[in-house]
C-alpha cells in the first residue's frame, strides 16, 4: 500500500519562482552622476560601475570614494556623486565582469548556471538587489525597497500561478526578516499568514548571521577591505559612512525588544517617547559573555582624558604627570549585549571621533526603528518550509583585543590579538588556549557557529539527524539517528563518527514539528561563508530537495539521503583503476569533438529528470 503524499508538495513544477536576496556587498552599484576625476583619464558617467570597478578604484580612488560614501548622519549621497543599485540577475552574478576580475568577483553566477542546466525558465528566477549600504528603514524610505519586494512576490504569483522560493545569503537574511516584520504593518493580522502561505513556499537561509557577526566590530574600529587594494583606514572611513555596518553587530540571545506587531492590540511596553523597550532575561546577568564563546571586545583605553582622541608623545611629555602610573591604560571587556546596546561605544566615545556618529545611527536607525529592532534574536518565521544552511568547522574570529595605535583617526586603533574558535576550542592568534564557552563546532570563517546555529532553535521537539559524505556516495557511510530529543536553546549534538579527510554534510530535520510547518538545518563541513553560494554540494542538495517538494509522487517530508549519484555531466569522471567511467550506473563514455581527456568524455546516460526519480 502506497504511503499518502504530504500536503506540502507543490504539484505543478512550472509554477514555482525563485527569489534571490543577496548579501552584503553582493549587489553592483552604478553611478547616477557625472563626476570629473582630476589627474585620471577615467571619469564617472551615469550607469558606470562603481561597485565594483577595480580599474577606477586603482586609478582614481578619491573619485571612487565620493561615489561610495554616504552622509554618516542622514545617509544621503555625497554632493558630487551618487550611486544606486543595479537591477536584474546581472547585478548579482559578477560584481566586476571581466576576463580576470569576473571569476574573482563571481557571486551567484554558478547558481544561475545550475538553474539553466536544469531547464528553469528565465522569468522563474528573480533577483531583488538592494543598496547594501543603507539601514533597513532607509531602504524603505529612499527606495521603497520593501514595497517593491512585496510587489515582486505578488507579480511572481500572478505571472506563474504559484508561490516563490526565497534564497537569502548572509545580510540578505536580515533584509528578509525585516520584510516579514514590515509586512505585518501592511496587511491586516487575519490575512498575514494567508499572504505568506500563498506567496512563499519555502525559505532557504544560507549563511545567516542570526545573532550577528563579529567581523562587523573589527570593520567599525579598524576597517575591512573586502580584499580590495585600499588601506584599512580608507576602508574604515568608507564602511563607517554606511548605516548597514551596524546591521550585523553581535547581540545577546537573552535580550529582546518588544514585539511591535502586538503593541497596537495590547498597549505594549513603550517608553514615554513611543520607543520600543529592550529587556534581558536574568540569564544575561547570571552567565558570562551573553551566551557567546567569549567577550567580543577587550580594549585598552587611556586612563587620562583631555588630550583629544590620541595625544602625541610630546603632549604627554609636556603634561607634567604627577606619577607615571597615572598614564597607564585601562583594559575593558565588553560582551555582545554591551556592543548592541551601545555601552561599549559610550565607553570609548572620548577617545574616537567617529563614535558619536555610531551612537546616533545605533539609536535612530536600529533601537528606535518603528518596525523592528534588528539587534534582537529571531524566532522562527511563520513560513511553511524553512531550510537553514551554513558552513562549519573553519577557523573563525570570535573576539578581539584592541589598543590605541598612536596614529590619528581613522587608523587610531590596532588589533593586538584575536581569539578564534576551531573544532570546539578557543585559541589566541599566538596559538594559546583561551578559556570560554566554545561551541561544539566552529563557524564558516566569517560568522561564528553560535550565530549560525541559532536556527536549530526553530526545529521541533524531536529531530532526525543524518550525516553523509558531501561527495557522491553509495550510502555505505551514511549515519542516521531518529527522534532525537531537542530542548529549546540547547545545541543538538549527534553521536556520530567521522572518517579522516572526509567532508560531511549533517542534516537536522523535524521528526515532530508544528502542524503544517517543516524545518531543516544543514551543516556543511568546511564551507566558507562567502563561497557557500557557489558550492556544488549546496546546489545539488537544494536542487534535490526542490525536486522532491514539487513531485506529486514523493511520500516523505524530506528528500532521501541514502545515496548521491551524479546529476550533471561535470559530475562524471574517468576511473583509471577500472579503466571506465566511474558510476557506471549513471555515466557512460561518449566522446564529443573537442574533448581533451577521458574524464571530459564521461557523460550522463539519462536526462536529469530520469536521474532525479531515484531520490523520491
Amino acid at each position: 500500500m502506497r504511503a499518502p503524499s504530504y500536503n506540502h508538495h507543490v504539484t505543478d513544477y512550472s509554477k514555482l519562482s525563485g527569489i534571490i536576496i543577496p548579501g552584503l556587498a553582493s549587489t553592483q552599484l552604478r553611478a547616477w552622476s557625472i563626476l570629473d576625476c582630476p589627474y585620471s583619464p577615467l571619469d564617472f558617467n551615469p550607469l558606470d560601475l562603481v561597485w565594483l570597478d577595480t580599474t577606477k578604484l586603482l586609478s582614481a580612488v578619491n573619485c571612487w570614494l565620493k561615489c561610495m560614501l554616504l552622509d554618516p548622519y542622514n545617509q544621503t549621497d555625497h554632493p558630487e556623486c551618487k550611486s544606486r543599485p543595479d537591477s536584474g540577475l546581472s547585478a548579482i552574478t559578477e560584481l566586476d565582469p571581466g576576463y580576470i576580475t569576473g571569476p574573482l568577483s563571481s557571486v551567484w553566477k554558478e547558481w544561475v548556471k545550475w538553474c539553466i542546466e536544469f531547464g528553469i525558465e528565465a522569468n522563474a528566477i528573480i533577483a531583488v538587489p538592494y543598496d547594501w549600504r543603507l539601514s533597513p528603514s532607509m531602504l524603505e524610505e529612499r527606495d521603497l525597497y520593501f514595497h517593491k519586494l512585496k510587489l515582486t512576490f505578488e507579480t511572481a504569483l500572478k505571472l506563474r500561478g504559484g508561490p516563490s522560493v526565497v534564497f537569502a545569503h548572509s545580510l540578505g537574511n536580515h533584509v528578509f526578516r525585516y520584510f516579514l516584520e514590515w509586512l505585518k504593518q501592511e496587511i491586516a493580522p487575519k490575512h498575514y499568514i494567508q499572504w505568506l502561505d500563498e506567496h512563499i513556499h519555502a525559505y532557504f537561509a544560507v549563511g545567516a548571521p542570526l545573532l550577528g557577526a563579529i567581523e562587523t566590530v573589527k570593520g567599525t574600529l579598524s576597517g575591512l577591505t573586502f580584499g580590495l587594494p585600499i588601506s584599512e583606514g580608507t576602508a574604515r572611513l568608507m564602511v563607517n559612512s554606511f548605516a548597514s555596518s551596524l546591521w550585523m553587530m553581535p547581540f545577546s540571545k537573552y535580550c529582546r525588544a518588544e514585539n511591535t506587531y502586538w503593541k497596537h492590540f495590547s498597549g505594549g511596553n513603550m517608553d514615554k517617547r513611543g520607543h520600543n523597550m529592550y529587556h534581558c532575561d536574568e540569564r544575561e546577568f547570571q552567565l558570562n559573555f551573553s551566551g557567546w564563546p567569549t567577550n567580543i571586545i577587550n580594549i585598552e583605553i587611556p586612563s587620562i582624558r583631555g588630550f583629544g582622541a590620541y595625544p602625541s608623545v610630546t603632549e604627554i611629555a609636556e603634561a607634567n604627570l604627577s606619577s607615571i602610573e597615572c598614564g597607564l591604560p585601562t583594559q575593558l571587556s565588553f560582551s555582545a549585549r554591551e556592543i548592541s546596546d551601545g555601552t561599549f561605544f559610550k565607553a570609548i566615545e572620548d577617545y574616537d571621533p567617529d563614535i558619536k556618529r555610531i551612537l546616533h545611527q545605533l539609536k535612530t536607525l536600529y533601537h528606535d526603528d518603528p518596525v523592528l529592532n534588528p539587534l534582537s534574536p529571531w524566532d522562527r518565521p511563520p513560513l511553511k518550509n524553512i531550510f537553514c544552511i551554513y558552513g562549519t568547522d573553519l577557523k573563525t574570529e570570535v573576539g578581539y583585543y584592541f589598543a590605541p595605535s598612536g596614529k590619528p583617526y581613522p587608523d587610531n586603533w590596532i588589533i593586538t590579538d584575536v581569539i578564534y574558535e576551531i573544532e570546539g576550542s578557543l585559541f589566541s592568534r599566538s596559538g594559546n588556549l583561551v578559556e570560554g564557552n566554545p561551541g561544539a563546532s566552529s563557524g564558516d570563517e566569517t560568522v561564528p557557529y553560535h550565530s549560525l546555529s541559532w536556527c536549530k532553535n526553530w526545529l521541533g521537539p524531536k529531530v532526525n539527524i543524518t550525516r553523509a559524505p558531501q561527495s557522491e556516495h553509495d550510502g555505505s557511510d551514511v549515519q542516521v539517528e531518529l527522534n532525537v530529543e531537542h530542548h529549546h536553546e540547547e545545541d543538538i549534538l549527534p553521536n556520530m563518527t567521522r572518517l579522516p579527510r572526509v567532508k560531511y554534510i549533517t542534516y537536522y530535520e523535524d521528526s515532530e514539528s508544528i502542524p503544517g510547518k517543516r524545518t531543516a538545518v544543514w551543516e556543511i563541513d568546511k564551507a566558507n561563508h562567502r563561497n557557500i553560494v557557489r558550492s556544488p554540494v549546496l546546489m545539488r542538495e537544494l536542487w534535490l530537495q526542490m525536486w522532491h517538494d514539487i513531485h506529486p509522487d514523493a511520500t516523505s517530508k524530506f528528500v532521501t539521503k541514502a545515496k548521491r549519484g551524479p546529476l550533471r555531466d561535470e559530475d562524471c569522471y574517468w576511473d583509471y583503476g577500472k579503466a571506465r567511467c566511474a558510476w557506471a550506473e549513471y555515466c557512460e563514455y561518449r566522446y564529443l569533438f573537442g574533448d581533451v581527456h577521458l574524464g571530459q568524455s564521461c557523460r550522463l546516460k539519462n536526462s536529469s529528470a530520469n536521474l532525479l526519480s531515484h531520490y523520491l
